[in-house]
């Protein structure tokens, strides 16, 4: 039995070319009582730890983010997913972006805790030999030290792995000497120990080093002043002449790059997470307000423009959720499967999350910017006061701006997404081919058309079917078109990243709330299966947008009109009354007077 659930276990990025059933997926709604008092403990310590100094931290008070850290770390909520051999509490891959979510309303905060507990841990806590992993994670756990991440410098952005920074091995032999600048470094203000790359010598690629601030040789310039953020400490690290012990040489020589790709992609979904946390937080925010501010003698949530924004906020976040959740539990069962199979635990945590590397990138994007979109609506539902300093979308504004650039920019997460899947039909590790030329081939038949009685669902189900044929189409038109070209044709890729990222939020939606009615019937769950249905619907539209600007950038004559129409087809939609499904939606949210979904 077991076996033949491993063998229907979904792959990554398989979600393009095969059928999920709603059973198989996690919903949010199924939190564990443990999981739901992990993450009121996380939501109760921003309520008395953050919230009333956020004017303090945004003003860098000396010493305040690292005692908020080790407040932090003396509940546990530093080392929720470290094993408990290193002082943490060894909870899975799911409950720790729970936790990352229940602290992603925390502004700066949140910042310099995801940089502690992601990038700035997990590189030792994955790469680290014993020795390592023994002298460090406890500390890290605990929050006795604080820890920063050094990749980019002024050179090296998105091209990483161009880095200046060297690393030269003393005469002795017993010392690296590491020479170099870094920037943009959360955290560097403050940290005890960073994660450092650089070549050794002349190598290609990028080692990384464990580098105590305690070595000596590391300077640091002033606070950087930025947009938002501005409680994140966020510096230049300069290394002259850093002895870093040749122990301290984390995993191999020349697997720094590597090391960076695959914590980056836990970096993405736990970005995301976060954004979730953000705008669960802006959303209450936003309909509290409408429901307080009165203008023509009654309050704005009263009115059909506020209850439409009211609404969007919902049906972003709430598809967002569902996604980002679904992934991250297979995430965990594939790490699950590759323990059972003898894998040793740690490799088997980034290979979990490496297979779905591009569903990371995916999530990473549309969180990012389904913060955006609530935190713009939110300072727009707040009107003047929106724009005022005194209220609280003048920092959510600001503060979310820069999401869309960490962890890589989404044009660049937008690419990789399409280049992953593709890299993994090249290697056979996905069949995108076949399921291609069977929509190719279904273009010269005449369209079925439905007939009967149809079943809850059973539309969304065919829309979300035809999604995937649409994506296979313009993708494997353009793959057959332009071959190695198409790697240059970033705004076709950039369109096909767009159709994908669509096509998996909404599937991923319509099983949540499908799993969702099965487990508490469909009356209790009229308001989901709205808010399904208006995004599903939009989406569609958005799709055959992206899908026919890509379309005409690389066809024509009969197959330019042929992609149209099968586009047209795999997009086509039954008219919905929009406008009363989000009042619907709204009206809930106004009941609630919060985010209540």
């Amino acid at each position: 039995m077991e076996k033949v659930k491993e063998e229907r276990a979904l792959k990554g990025g398989e979600f393009l070319v095969r059928d999920t059933a709603a059973g198989e997926v996690f919903i949010p709604e199924e939190w564990t009582e443990e999981q739901r008092m992990i993450a009121q403990s996380c939501v109760d310590f921003l309520e008395q730890e953050v919230y009333p100094n956020l004017d303090r931290i945004d003003a860098q008070e000396e010493g305040l983010m690292q005692s908020i850290l080790d407040k932090a770390g003396e509940l546990g909520l530093l080392g929720i997913s470290i094993p408990e051999v290193y002082g943490g509490f060894g909870k899975d891959f799911n409950t720790g972006m729970l936790a990352t979510e229940s602290l992603g309303a925390g502004h700066s905060f949140s910042v310099a805790y995801a940089a502690h507990t992601g990038i700035g841990t997990l590189p030792i806590l994955y790469y680290g030999n014993e020795e390592q992993k023994a002298r460090y994670i406890p500390k890290l756990s605990s929050g006795e030290w604080k820890s920063a991440y050094c990749l980019t410098e002024p050179g090296s952005g998105s091209d990483a792995n161009s880095a200046k920074t060297k690393a030269v091995l003393s005469a002795d032999g017993k010392h690296y000497v590491i020479n170099g600048q870094k920037m943009w470094i959360t955290n560097g203000g403050f940290a005890d120990v960073y994660i450092v790359f650089a070549k050794i010598d002349d190598d290609d690629n990028l080692s990384a080093f464990i580098v105590e601030k305690d070595f000596g040789g590391i300077t640091l310039n002033p606070e950087e002043h930025k947009m938002g953020i501005k409680g994140s400490s966020t510096r230049q690290v300069f290394f002259n002449d850093c002895k870093v012990p040749v122990e301290n040489l984390l995993s191999d020589r020349g697997n720094g790059f590597k090391i960076a790709v695959n914590i980056l992609n836990i970096g993405r979904i736990k970005l995301a997470g976060a954004a979730i946390g953000g705008c669960k937080r802006i959303s209450t925010q936003s309909v509290k307000y409408a429901n307080e501010r009165q203008q023509f003698g009654r309050p704005i949530s009263k009115y059909g423009a506020i209850r439409y924004k009211l609404a969007e906020q919902v049906i972003r976040i709430f598809s967002c959720e569902s996604a980002i959740y679904r992934c991250s539990q297979n995430i965990e069962d594939a790490i699950s499967a590759l323990i059972a199979s003898g894998m040793n635990e740690n490799k088997a945590k980034l290979k979990g999350v490496e297979q779905f590397a591009v569903e990371a990138a995916i999530l990473k994007v549309h969180g990012s910017e389904v913060l955006d979109y609530v935190a713009d609506e939110g300072v727009q539902i707040y009107g003047g006061m929106g724009y005022s300093a005194e209220a609280p979308m003048d920092r959510a504004y600001r503060d979310a701006r820069i999401n869309r650039i960490f962890e890589g920019t989404n044009e660049i997460n937008r690419m990789l997404a399409v280049d992953m899947m593709l890299k993994k039909a090249m290697k056979g590790e996905l069949d995108l081919m076949g399921p291609a030329s069977k929509v190719a081939a279904e273009l010269m038949q005449i369209p079925e058309f439905g007939n009967g009685e149809m079943n809850l669902f059973d539309e969304e189900k065919k829309i979300i079917s035809n999604f995937k044929k649409a994506v296979l189409m313009v993708a494997g038109s353009a793959v057959q078109k332009l071959m190695m070209e198409l790697a240059k044709e970033q705004e076709i890729l950039m369109n096909i990243a767009d159709m994908l990222i669509d096509l998996y939020i909404m599937e991923s939606l319509q099983l949540r709330v499908e799993k969702l009615v099965s487990i508490r019937g469909e009356e209790a769950c009229k308001i989901q299966i709205d808010i399904m249905k208006v995004a599903i619907h939009d989406a569609a539209d958005r799709i055959n947008k992206n899908g026919k600007d890509a379309i005409a950038s690389f066809a024509e004559g009969d197959e330019l009109r042929m992609l149209l129409m099968g586009l047209k087809r795999f997009t086509k939609t039954t008219p919905l009354n929009v406008k009363q499904l989000r009042r619907n939606i709204a009206d809930r949210l106004i009941s609630e007077n919060k985010y209540c979904f």
